[in-house]
């Protein structure tokens, strides 16, 4: 069983800052790789950032230079630090645990607004 919780969203005016915290508990196997999606009303799930083991990342052009994503491998848990936040950031963000073979797994989500 691997469970995925993630926590820090919340209300923030366009250019304050939030961090995601993202935990991931049960068997974790090495060589995986955690991110951050997110999803708006009426668009698809779209990927913000991800981070391997090796602490390579990936992140959509939209939110570069912007959010910066970090993992602590001891504690399994995978961070989102947002800055210079836009209206448009406004979505749910998942959390996400990908292990190859081992599965596939997603957290609940946790809201992040930015007011104008």
């Amino acid at each position: 069983q691997v469970h995925v919780v993630e926590s820090g969203g919340g209300l923030v005016q366009a250019g304050g800052s939030l961090r995601l915290s993202c935990a991931a508990s049960g068997s974790i196997f090495r060589g995986n790789v955690m991110g951050w999606y997110r999803q708006a009303p009426g668009n698809q799930r779209e990927l913000v950032a991800a981070i391997t083991n090796g602490g390579s990342t990936n992140y959509a052009s939209s939110v570069k230079g912007r959010f910066t994503i970090s993992r602590d491998n001891a504690k399994n848990t995978v961070y989102l630090q947002m800055n210079s936040l836009k209206p448009e950031d406004t979505a749910v963000y998942y959390c996400n645990l990908k292990q190859g073979l081992q599965g596939n797994y997603w957290g609940q989500g946790t809201q992040v607004t930015v007011s104008s």
